[in-house]
């Protein structure tokens, strides 16, 4: 038989056969492989794709047979990701924020071509993107990379930061100046990303939105404040700073109910000390930053939690309901 045009290219072509057309549900016969190689100009008999079989073994690829009947079905058995683990994927790209609509759906369809394109559809049907909140920045998948690329080589970085105005436009902070810190960590806290920095004017850990973040490039300057950072620790800091909003940090005691502790640790760690306060009730002692976000979380478990101290925390909880009910008006 003669070699068709494309015969070195052989291997190759199986190997994506395999990859794209084939899983355990889905086999393919040696009638089917050699009709599909000769669609690509690649002549094989039954005897030389045994022996192709056997190079993508040794290759590591898990080459596998089924028998239905008299015939036997060829497919590629594990992956580096299952499918499970691929939904899983899809559903953390779907539900992050911090990753806009079209990222999503680019980086699923880059998750699609990690298994069979039967499997594939099986990750398209889970993507309902449209109608989620999503962050309206786009670069911001190219701002992580820019940060890390910081981190790892112990540079300061610089960028401009923004918020929205009414007319959904980007307003520059610093009066449009750029922010130069030094970059120490991501974090994640409510569906948000967040840069952890070190700020040489001020002295302390700031912490920066990466969505409302823009133009950011790496400096030749070495990073400062590592011995601040190193004093740090994340898991406490994140836990303190609820909804990353930043102010006084305070030893706060309050009261909740018995059925909220899960909500309570959840919130504030597993490590919180719980104080029995009667049959119905328990107390907590630990430092927060207080802060609107912090008053709001407190509320929203409405009668059944109570800020008991300081007092100064407790006026201030106060002053924050007022607030939000002079906007409705005196009670009735």
């Amino acid at each position: 038989m003669a070699k068709g045009t494309n015969q070195k290219l052989k291997l190759l072509y199986l190997a994506q056969i395999f990859s794209e057309e084939t899983d355990e549900d889905h086999g393919l016969t040696l009638a089917e492989i050699a009709q599909r190689l000769s669609r690509l100009d690649i002549n094989a008999e039954r005897k030389t794709l045994y022996q192709d079989f056997e190079e993508l073994r040794r290759f590591g690829m898990d080459i596998c047979t089924n028998q239905e009947g008299k015939s036997f079905r060829y497919f590629l058995g594990s992956r580096t990701f299952q499918l499970p683990e691929l939904k899983l994927l899809v559903d953390a790209v779907q539900s992050s924020r911090f990753i806009t609509e079209q990222k999503s759906r680019e980086l699923i369809k880059k998750l699609e071509t990690l298994t069979s394109r039967s499997n594939a559809n099986q990750l398209q049907r889970q993507v309902l993107i449209a109608g989620r909140i999503k962050t309206m920045n786009e670069s911001i998948y190219y701002n992580v990379d820019e940060i890390h690329n910081g981190i790892s080589n112990n540079r300061k970085i610089r960028f401009l930061y923004f918020e929205y105005n009414v007319a959904k436009e980007r307003q520059y902070r610093h009066g449009g100046a750029y922010y130069v810190v030094s970059p120490f960590a991501m974090t994640w806290d409510d569906e948000n990303y967040y840069l952890v920095a070190y700020d040489s004017k001020a002295g302390i850990i700031k912490h920066y939105r990466v969505d409302k973040m823009e133009k950011i490039s790496t400096l030749d300057e070495e990073r400062d404040g590592q011995e601040v950072y190193q004093a740090l620790d994340m898991a406490v800091y994140t836990r303190k700073t609820f909804g990353m909003f930043t102010g006084e940090e305070i030893k706060v005691q309050m009261r909740f109910e018995n059925h909220l502790v899960g909500a309570v640790l959840d919130r504030l760690g597993s490590e919180v000390f719980i104080v029995p306060d009667g049959p119905a009730h328990f107390t907590v002692r630990t430092d927060v930053v207080v802060s609107p976000q912090f008053f709001a979380w407190v509320l929203g478990f409405g009668p059944q939690a109570q800020i008991v101290g300081p007092a100064h925390v407790v006026e201030g909880m106060k002053a924050h309901i007022g607030s939000v009910a002079a906007l409705y008006g005196p009670q009735a």
